[in-house]
């Protein structure tokens, strides 16, 4: 008979056939491991939209809606990330981190928004 050992620690398993692990810990720390390349690189994203939002919920409470994208970048704010976009029938395009956004006036000039009822 072959003998079934954990794949954490190699330690001989007693039990169901189908078990891999000898302890909830062994289970946790294998699959840990096995996602921490892609763990950390959704918690790099999420810091940067956690940020961005903030970013933009610290200008509206401060009744600063409208922003050049120099002083945004200044800020901290990274453009290359947003949780989703819409677009307008009038074809004005929205970008959002969560529920605050921005779009684009002109060259280089950006409005703040919270995101309304009728954006879904």
């Amino acid at each position: 008979m072959e003998s079934r050992k954990c794949l954490e620690c190699n330690e001989g398993l007693i039990g169901r056939k189908d078990q891999k692990f000898c302890s909830d810990y062994c289970r946790n720390t294998f699959n840990n491991r096995l996602n921490e390349d892609v763990n950390a690189n959704v918690r790099r994203i999420n810091r940067i939209l956690k940020k961005n939002r903030r970013i933009i919920s610290e200008l509206l409470a401060k009744n600063q809606a409208l922003k050049q994208g120099a002083e945004l970048a200044e800020e901290g704010f990274n453009f290359h990330y947003y949780t989703n976009i819409y677009q307008t029938q009038k074809g004005q395009t929205y970008y959002f981190c969560y529920d605050l956004g921005y779009f684009k006036i002109r060259e280089n000039k950006y409005k703040l928004v919270e995101k309304l009822d009728f954006i879904a």
